[in-house]
């Protein structure tokens, strides 16, 4: 069965994510680890952690994606916003593990005409900073659109910040089905030629998890704005091979269309109505 949820929010906490997920068909579901756009980070209840791992064992979930704040950029041109990053990565790992075992997925940054060399640099020296040898969480750069400044924008980005990894064994990838177009990779038309060039340039075993949205700009137009599934340029035909893909199909998928629940209830319907 295709592993597949959606963003939640953790206002009620972990155990209310894990009912909620299973109440619209969900068996994995990702949630911000703070506020999406700002610093605050509310405090953890060790049972309710410990109930949403119970939950999700008798549940039979999938790996949970925790995505960082939208705020944090460890290339900022500014050093108060990249100790800020520091900060709140090396925070967000240690509450992490009350969740073990789970993928913490972030935005790499934007340079901010700082040059794409210089903030593949000040990211690797983020990460080198904040990860540990004894952390259970594996932490996934996402694939980004390449608007701006944005780093991430290609396959060689990626590569290049997890070479200059020291702890590379606690990094992966999460592929967002929307950025990769725009960025123009075209996942319609030559998704194993895609598939392979990850392959050639990262290797297909850093890719753990696929953010899977459609897009409403056509493939390369560096845009990042995503649309519901089925309903943009992707479309419904390459969504099918995207879950049936081998090298694919049993990763963890993250629905962030422009959805409320009964919405994305639909999309994972309609998404394991797709798999042969």
């Amino acid at each position: 069965m295709l592993t597949i949820g959606c963003h939640l929010s953790s206002s009620k906490g972990f155990l209310a994510m894990g009912k909620t997920a299973s109440s619209i068909g969900a068996n994995t579901f990702a949630f911000f680890t703070r506020n999406p756009r700002g610093g605050s980070a509310k405090a953890i209840d060790p049972e309710d952690a410990a109930e949403l791992k119970a939950w999700m064992e008798a549940e039979s979930f999938g790996t949970l994606v925790a995505h960082a704040p939208y705020t944090l950029n460890c290339c900022s041109d500014k050093p108060h916003a990249r100790q800020f990053a520091r900060e709140a990565m090396a925070d967000d790992l240690r509450r992490m593990e009350f969740t073990p075992h789970s993928y913490y997925n972030f935005h790499p940054g934007s340079h901010v005409k700082q040059g794409a060399e210089a903030g593949i640099a000040m990211i690797a020296e983020v990460l080198n900073e904040v990860l540990a040898p004894e952390q259970t969480t594996t932490v996934l750069l996402e694939t980004m659109a390449g608007k701006g400044t944005e780093v991430g924008r290609s396959f060689e980005e990626l590569a290049a910040i997890i070479d200059r990894v020291e702890l590379s064994d606690h990094m992966g990838v999460c592929l967002d089905t929307c950025h990769v177009h725009d960025a123009g990779y075209d996942i319609v038309n030559d998704l194993d030629g895609v598939l392979e060039e990850f392959d050639r340039v990262l290797g297909i075993d850093r890719l753990r998890a696929v953010h899977i949205n459609d897009s409403k700009n056509p493939c390369g137009a560096h845009k990042d704005r995503h649309e519901v599934i089925g309903e943009g340029y992707i479309g419904i035909e390459a969504f099918e091979r995207i879950v049936n893909h081998p090298a694919l199909r049993d990763l963890p998928f993250i629905l962030e269309t422009p959805n409320e629940l009964p919405g994305y209830a639909k999309e994972i319907e309609l998404l394991r109505g797709l798999q042969r």
